[in-house]
């Protein structure tokens, strides 16, 4: 079997949707029979170890993404992989390019709804775009032979829309590189703390649906005891001084290093459509305090953290207390257990696996001779 996966949403510093197929790439490319292809953006025409660059401009101030403007390049290289099913992560170009595929190979092709494209559009654009956002939506994912979202959520929102066929399909996380193991007992003297202090982390970007402006309230309220760590790019530079900021992007294991030595993550993203920050976390073996909103609630159990009420630092500061009260250190151990049982990557290619042979069907003995 073929698997080709093609997505806009990869860069050097790129996120969730890298952080996935390079999982699954790592992954499938283990497997006998089994043959996965990446087709991402670049700056010229090129393969190695299974990834295929295509050409695309730079977007300006981008951070490394790149935005494909031509079709036709994306679907001939897939003409030329034939692969026996594709893989859609994004809601552009590469998307219809994609379908237009389809039409010349006779080949399933599934989409993975990764971000909430109406809610992104009427953050940055305001609420009169919704409706034909929506009904773009709508209308692409309503094209592909699969649907899969991250989260219950974002299956129910693509159903309002009228998608048929939406499975939920969580996302993983690396559970070696994510480890309590990971804990540097230097950190806190590198940070000019004493081993009173609580050690609270975010880690991510600094965008708008962070509501990073709650986390640095929740601070002043939480008082010196108390002391927050912003990792990651565009972070804000203005801070309380119980917060120290890390600004820029970090690899995973300068970010397990810090969320393991931490005591717990502090999230106040009331639209994440999965929060895969929050397993990182809960993988290195602290708890998680977030806000009872999007995928969290699906996520973050009773044994794994505590949550509050959007956008009301007064509720965050009282549920950072009450985690403490509770131990942070047994409820970290159990959200490692917990993600040890269900977000594993083995699992999530396993349960992917089982989309693929679904969909191809009939196909199957021809995909098994590919």
């Amino acid at each position: 079997m073929h698997i080709a996966d093609i997505t806009m949403f990869y860069a050097p510093a790129s996120g969730g949707v890298r952080t996935y197929l390079d999982a699954k790439h790592h992954r499938l490319c283990t497997r006998p029979g089994i043959r996965h292809s990446v087709l991402i953006p670049g700056a010229a025409l090129s393969e190695q170890d299974g990834i295929y660059t295509v050409p695309a401009p730079a977007l300006p101030f981008g951070k490394g993404y790149r935005f494909p403007l031509r079709l036709a390049p994306w679907r001939n290289v897939l003409q030329d992989l034939q692969p026996d099913l594709i893989e859609v992560g994004d809601p552009y170009l590469t998307a219809w390019a994609a379908l237009d595929a389809r039409r010349q190979l006779d080949v399933p092709v599934i989409g993975f709804y990764h971000s909430d494209l109406p809610l992104l559009a009427r953050n940055r654009m305001g609420n009169w775009v919704t409706p034909n956002v929506e009904a773009y939506v709508s209308k692409l994912y309503g094209n592909f032979d699969r649907v899969l979202a991250p989260s219950r959520v974002m299956a129910d929102k693509l159903t309002g829309l009228g998608v048929k066929n939406v499975f939920v399909q969580p996302l993983g996380v690396d559970l070696q590189v994510f480890h309590p193991d990971a804990r540097d007992s230097d950190l806190r003297a590198e940070l000019g703390l004493d081993e009173n202090t609580h050690l609270l982390i975010f880690a991510g970007r600094g965008s708008k649906e962070k509501n990073l402006p709650v986390l640095l309230e929740c601070m002043k309220r939480l008082g010196r005891r108390y002391h927050l760590l912003l990792v990651g790019s565009s972070m804000p530079t203005s801070v309380p001084g119980n917060v120290t900021v890390i600004d820029g992007f970090r690899p995973a294991t300068q970010v397990a290093r810090l969320m393991a030595s931490a005591d717990a993550l502090l999230h106040a993203g009331d639209q994440e459509t999965f929060g895969l920050v929050t397993l990182e976390a809960m993988a290195c073996g602290i708890p998680v305090v977030a806000v009872a909103a999007g995928a969290f609630e699906e996520i973050i159990t009773d044994q794994c953290g505590v949550l509050c009420a959007p956008n009301d630092p007064l509720a965050m500061a009282n549920a950072v207390r009450e985690l403490f009260r509770q131990g942070s250190v047994a409820l970290g151990q159990q959200a490692r257990r917990h993600v040890e049982r269900y977000y594993a990557w083995d699992a999530v290619v396993n349960s992917l696996l089982g989309h693929y042979h679904a969909v191809l069907g009939s196909q199957w003995p021809r995909a098994a001779n590919g």
